[in-house]
């Protein structure tokens, strides 16, 4: 059976890469449901919230009423997944926002947009990670550049998840999964599979 059968996960879709993110968890087996309005967010098993420009779905959760809405459901403990622009709604502080730029927190982090270069820069690399290696892709990718206290890092910019001097890219502190780079671009599923698990964990299938 697949890991997404008879799960229903959400995926923010206000802008960003919602597609890549919708096809590859329907390859899993799970039904994605495309969350604009705060009523999508009911009866979900689990949440993606996609890469794209940070402060423009940051101001469109608020202008949709939304930005509530998924606040509640984060403290509700739904396994969540924050991809790039979603990493950064997901930390608790952002070094570098854009005027007026909030983030819906959950993951005590603190990240830095765009550290590592201009979509020029973008590149895929594989990276080592806690679920093991894990083929990615960065492009104007956040860094994690500090962690409080429950926040497990399970990926690094590197080959080496224990090197503490590699970049971190990945972290998780319960059900919120937070990655600085696109799987969903290079058809990576490993950490799909993650939130997949966590979701029917929490349903009460497995574990």
């Amino acid at each position: 059976m697949l890991p997404g059968a008879g799960l229903r996960v959400g995926v923010l879709a206000l802008q960003g890469g919602v597609r890549e993110h919708v096809e590859l968890l329907t390859s899993l087996g799970a039904r994605a449901v495309l969350v604009r309005r705060p009523v999508q967010l009911e009866d979900l098993d689990a949440l993606v919230l996609p890469g794209g420009e940070s402060s423009t779905i940051d101001r469109l959760t608020r202008i949709l009423g939304l930005r509530d809405p998924l606040r509640a459901t984060l403290a509700g403990g739904l396994p969540t997944l924050g991809t790039c622009a979603g990493l950064i709604l997901l930390a608790d502080r952002v070094l570098d926002p854009a005027p007026g730029q909030q983030s819906l927190g959950g993951l005590d982090v603190t990240v830095r947009r765009n550290a590592f270069g201009r979509q020029v820069d973008s590149a895929e690399e594989t990276l080592a990670t806690t679920l093991g290696p894990v083929r990615a892709a960065f492009i104007r990718a956040p860094e994690v550049v500090a962690v409080g206290e429950g926040v497990e890092v399970n990926a690094r910019r590197g080959d080496d998840v224990g090197d503490p001097h590699a970049p971190i890219v990945g972290v998780r502190a319960g059900s919120l999964l937070g990655i600085s780079f696109h799987p969903e671009l290079t058809g990576e599923t490993t950490v799909h599979r993650e939130l997949l698990r966590l979701a029917s964990v929490r349903r009460g299938r497995v574990g």
